[in-house]
C-alpha cells in the first residue's frame, strides 16, 4: 500500500555454499532478525554477486503491480556487476524489454526451491523494510517502521485519521 516495489537479482560465483547459508529460504518464513543476519552474511561473500532496483509508488501506480515488479527485475539484472548467462525467476510471468527473452526460466514458488532466488528475495525484503523504517522518520503517524507499509488493520486506521501520504499507492487504496 506504501513506498516502492523492491527487486534483487543474486548471482552464485562458487556452487560450494557451505553454513548458515544453506538455511536461506523464503524472506516471507523467516523473523525479522534471520533475514537480517542472512543479509549480513551475503553481504560479506566475495563469490555472490546482487544488486537491489527499486520502482516508486508513483511508476506503480502509473503501470500497476506487475509492470513495476518486473521492471525492478530487470533493473537488478541490468545493475550486475557480472552478467548472468541464465536467470531464474521467481513466478509464473515476467516481461522484459532490455533483456533477451530467451535467457530465463520462471520458477513458481522459486523462494522455496532455489537459494539464487531465496537469497534475493531476503535482500530486496531487508532492503525495503529499512527503506519503510526509514520513511517513517518523515512519516511517523503511518506507523512504517511496523507495518513497512502493508496494509494492517493499523495502517489502514492511520490512512482514514490522516489521509494519504506522497509515498501511498494510490491504485491500491482506490476503493
Amino acid at each position: 500500500m506504501a513506498g516502492p516495489v523492491c527487486a534483487a537479482a543474486v548471482l552464485i560465483l562458487n556452487k560450494k555454499l557451505s553454513g548458515e547459508l544453506k538455511n536461506i529460504k523464503d524472506s516471507k518464513q523467516l523473523t525479522a532478525g534471520k533475514r537480517e543476519k542472512f543479509y549480513g552474511a551475503l553481504s560479506g561473500r566475495t563469490d555472490i554477486v546482487w544488486s537491489v532496483a527499486l520502482v516508486s509508488e508513483k511508476i506503480i501506480d502509473k503501470i500497476g503491480i506487475d509492470r513495476a515488479t518486473w521492471l525492478a527485475m530487470e533493473k537488478a539484472v541490468l545493475k550486475l556487476e557480472k552478467k548472468p548467462n541464465f536467470l531464474l525467476i521467481d513466478g509464473n510471468r515476467f516481461s522484459s524489454h532490455k533483456l533477451k527473452p530467451k535467457i530465463y526460466n520462471l520458477i513458481v514458488r522459486g523462494d522455496e526451491k532455489v537459494f539464487s532466488i531465496a537469497a534475493a528475495s531476503v535482500i530486496a525484503k531487508v532492503t525495503r523494510d529499512r527503506l519503510m523504517t526509514k520513511l517513517s522518520e518523515k512519516y511517523a503517524k503511518y506507523g512504517f517502521w511496523k507495518h513497512k507499509g502493508y496494509g494492517t488493520k493499523e495502517h489502514f486506521k492511520a490512512i482514514r485519521k490522516y489521509g494519504i501520504s506522497e509515498v501511498h499507492r494510490n491504485s491500491f487504496l482506490k476503493s
